[in-house]
């Protein structure tokens, strides 16, 4: 637990044309710049309940709360509040009742929501009687459920009586799951809000618009809502969402699920009480305890892990060089040039292959801007940007080369002497493809402490996570220089040492190693996933076999089987696939279902010894808590909270299962095979009495 940031909100009167009285604003404000939003603890509550007593205070002709510039509130700051039963149950009440204040208030209480607004800070907004949404507010919505929690302070109960059961399922449930915040106009079209104000003009025009209502010139409309087969078939869907997407591995969303259903027919003296209750069954449990590990480790961690360089050393990048033309290194050269908006030239000796890689960026940018993603003007720049060249000597002035070919280690030796002959002294050169030593990558150079490694989550645009990996050579300019290049691209970065596949592709490896072994012996493909459905993963371990493709699994196996033959092998299945063509084990039909492809089962020769849905799970824990055991004995990262930072980033590891080493402790994985937990007790899951 750490001490509350404090946001205070104060109160001011502000004279409106038409109306007799003044309209009393109330703006939170935690007093730091807008990276840093807003949030609730008890005292920004307690502020909050001495904000509006001053505003009612004013005999005012309406109540309205607002944020500072960019933001309203992203909600609860869960870890300066404490988690014991009678802590949440106290901050629950208090948020509940200062908020209910605005609900129940005589005076008429309006949400300027002008930022993003998520979490608590929506359930505040719903507590008002109206709402406007300022055009540019970037993200609105309920993260909860993907986090392992759900709604505390009165959105379970207010949301679906202000839009209906099943648009609030939609919301609470759904688009969680999906990572999906609702945008503005979303918002008014739902009900979330009342009225889309353009941000140039966002507070007079709310004011405006409250005036109109005030006087009953504007009539704001609430619609009823079927309570009986309408309200039935929304929580059936609910259940469903949540069944699919944790198998009962997270609690949160089942309790969610519960109080939708519980807001049919009690009303809030009733229904603010089982939130309360609801959350403290939950937050004092292991599996939330775990979740908030996760969200605290992807909220500071990456600002706090040991070995961090000093980036006031990091050299300024204006130029970015990319060896190769492979579907990969054309992903990166549009990464570049979208989020560094610098030159990103193309390099490959094959001038087919460069004017290929090229169209293909183009192409991928037409997509973008089809789909809404790109404006147009950053479309044009992307391609104004973007250049391919058959001469090393064109990479003259990079001041960072990023090598990603689809050759091997010999190929990438090569490459990086040529271009250092061309490239100036300054200029960081970096392996972004696997390896098994980025010290061996550059070890034909003259200056090889110019060298690091960058591994990027895949797909490299939409998953956070970047490893920046240092060799023993790599000098510490260069060293900063990859972090501070990570940070830019708006990766969140953690160091990793120089040894075989870095953390996320290994820990993978591992996994999928024994994924297909199972096969191997003779496991049934069905059984292989079924096995996993308690752990709530995201994607299925035969679709993840598909999403990193059969040949970079086999690759990354052969480079770890020549490192640790004693624990990884190279299926011969596996290979055959590869050898086939085959880029997944299932065929996807037109409704998004899946099955087995026909030639894959064909082409399995699988043995007689099948294991059983409990013994390949236990198994596969095992593997896992043995891998990780030895990553960190040798410094691959330097403590755990940073292998559940990359999984949780780099592979989408669920934040109700809390990090991987957290679950591997609560189910007795890491005592079973190394004796030891990896974290203290009390850390990710409940503290022992």
């Amino acid at each position: 637990m750490r001490d509350e940031v404090v946001t205070r909100a104060t109160t001011r009167v502000v004279a409106v044309d038409g109306l007799t009285k003044p309209v009393a604003v109330i703006t939170l404000d935690n007093g730091l710049d807008p990276t840093k939003p807003n949030t609730f603890g008890r005292e920004g509550l307690l502020s909050i309940d001495a904000a509006l007593d001053a505003a009612l205070a004013a005999d005012p002709a309406a109540i309205a709360v607002t944020g500072k510039p960019f933001c309203f509130s992203v909600g609860a700051d869960l870890a300066a509040v404490g988690m014991d039963r009678a802590t949440t149950l106290a901050v629950g009440k208090l948020g509940h009742d200062t908020f209910r204040r605005f609900t129940d208030s005589a005076i008429p209480t309006f949400a300027f929501v002008n930022g993003v607004a998520i979490g608590g800070g929506l359930e505040l907004a719903l507590s008002c009687q109206y709402r406007t949404v300022a055009s540019d507010v970037p993200a609105i919505g309920f993260p909860e459920c993907a986090l392992g929690l759900f709604q505390g302070w009165g959105g379970t109960q207010l949301l679906p009586n202000l839009i209906g059961p099943d648009r609030a399922v939609t919301v609470i449930i759904e688009n969680a799951f999906d990572n999906k915040m609702l945008q503005p106009a979303e918002a008014v079209e739902l009900g979330v809000a009342d009225v889309l104000v353009d941000s140039a003009d966002f507070l007079d025009a709310s004011l405006r618009w409250v005036a109109g209502v005030v006087k009953g010139e504007t009539e704001v409309s609430r619609p009823t809502f079927d309570r009986g087969a309408g309200w039935d078939a929304a929580i059936a869907r609910a259940r469903a969402l949540v069944e699919a997407r944790t198998h009962g591995a997270s609690p949160g969303p089942e309790q969610a699920v519960r109080l939708l259903d519980f807001a049919r027919h009690n009303d809030l003296d009733r229904g603010y009480p089982a939130e309360s209750e609801a959350m403290a069954d939950v937050l004092t449990g292991d599996e939330s305890r775990a979740s908030l590990y996760a969200f605290s480790q992807v909220q500071w961690r990456a600002a706090q892990q040991p070995g961090l360089p000093d980036e006031s050393t990091a050299r300024p990048v204006g130029s970015v060089g990319i060896a190769g033309t492979g579907p990969a290194a054309t992903r990166l050269a549009l990464l570049f040039a979208q989020r560094l908006d610098v030159p990103v030239r193309l390099s490959d000796a094959d001038p087919a292959r460069v004017d290929e890689a090229v169209a293909r960026l183009r192409t991928e940018v037409d997509a973008l801007l089809g789909a809404g993603q790109l404006a147009p003007d950053a479309a044009d720049r992307v391609k104004e940007l973007v250049s391919g060249s058959t001469d090393r000597a064109a990479l003259r002035e990079a001041g960072f080369v990023v090598e990603a070919l689809e050759g091997d280690l010999s190929e990438k030796q090569r490459v990086f002497a040529e271009i250092e002959e061309h490239v100036p002294a300054g200029c960081v050169l970096a392996t972004a493809t696997p390896c098994a030593s980025v010290a061996e990558a550059a070890i034909k150079l003259r200056r090889p402490e110019r060298v690091v490694g960058l591994r990027f989550a895949a797909p490299e645009a939409a998953m956070p996570l970047l490893e920046v990996v240092r060799a023993d050579g790599t000098d510490d300019v260069t060293f900063a220089t990859a972090f501070a290049l990570g940070k830019a691209l708006g990766k969140t970065c953690v160091a990793v040492s120089d040894t075989p596949a870095f953390v996320v592709d290994r820990v993978l490896a591992r996994f999928l190693g024994e994924i297909v072994a199972a096969l191997d012996e003779g496991t049934p493909f069905e059984r292989v996933d079924r096995a996993f459905h308690p752990l709530g993963l995201p994607t299925a371990p035969l679709d993840l076999l598909g999403l990193i493709g059969p040949a970079t699994a086999l690759r990354v196996a052969g480079i770890l089987h020549a490192a640790f033959p004693d624990r990884f092998t190279v299926s011969g299945n596996l290979r055959r696939l590869v050898e086939a063509g085959k880029t997944s084990v299932r065929l996807r039909d037109a409704g998004g279902g899946t099955t087995l492809d026909p030639e894959v089962a064909a082409l399995w020769r699988a043995g007689s010894a099948p294991s059983t849905e409990d013994g390949l799970l236990n198994r596969t824990l095992e593997a896992l808590a043995d891998e990780i055991r030895r990553m960190l004995d040798e410094g691959v990262v330097a403590e755990p909270q940073d292998v559940d930072l990359c999984l949780i980033l780099g592979v989408g590891w669920p934040f109700w299962l809390g990090g991987i080493t957290p679950y591997l402790d609560r189910t007795g994985a890491s005592e079973r095979v190394t004796g030891r937990r990896f974290l203290p007790p009390g850390v990710a899951d409940a503290p022992e009495e």
